[in-house]
C-alpha cells in the first residue's frame, strides 16, 4: 500500500474500527481496508444467510465485526499498518 501519513493511518484505523463495531455484519470495515473478498463473504452471509436463518447468520457476522473492530482500535497505528494494510491478514 502507498505510504500513508500518521494522520491518514490513524483515520483509516479509526474508520475501520468504528465501522467494524457498528456495521460489522455487512463487512463495510473490510471494504475500507481493501479486503474485498472477505467483505463480500460477510455481506452475502449476513443478508442471504440472515434471511434463511431468521437473523442468526447476521448476528454471527455482527459478533465477528465487533471483535475485529475492537482489535483494530486497540492496536497501535504501526501494528495496524503492518498486519492489515501491508500484510495479507484478512480475518481477525
Amino acid at each position: 500500500m502507498a505510504s500513508l501519513s500518521d494522520t491518514e493511518l490513524s483515520n483509516k484505523k479509526l474508520a475501520a474500527g468504528l465501522l467494524g463495531i457498528f456495521l460489522g455484519a455487512l463487512g463495510i470495515h473490510k471494504f475500507v481496508l481493501g479486503k474485498n473478498n472477505p467483505a463480500m463473504i460477510m455481506l452475502v452471509v449476513s443478508l442471504a444467510g440472515g434471511s434463511i436463518t431468521c437473523g442468526i447468520a447476521y448476528a454471527v457476522m455482527q459478533v465477528i465485526g465487533l471483535i475485529e473492530g475492537i482489535i483494530y482500535l486497540t492496536q497501535t497505528p504501526q501494528e495496524f499498518k503492518e498486519i492489515y494494510l501491508d500484510g495479507d491478514k484478512e480475518w481477525f
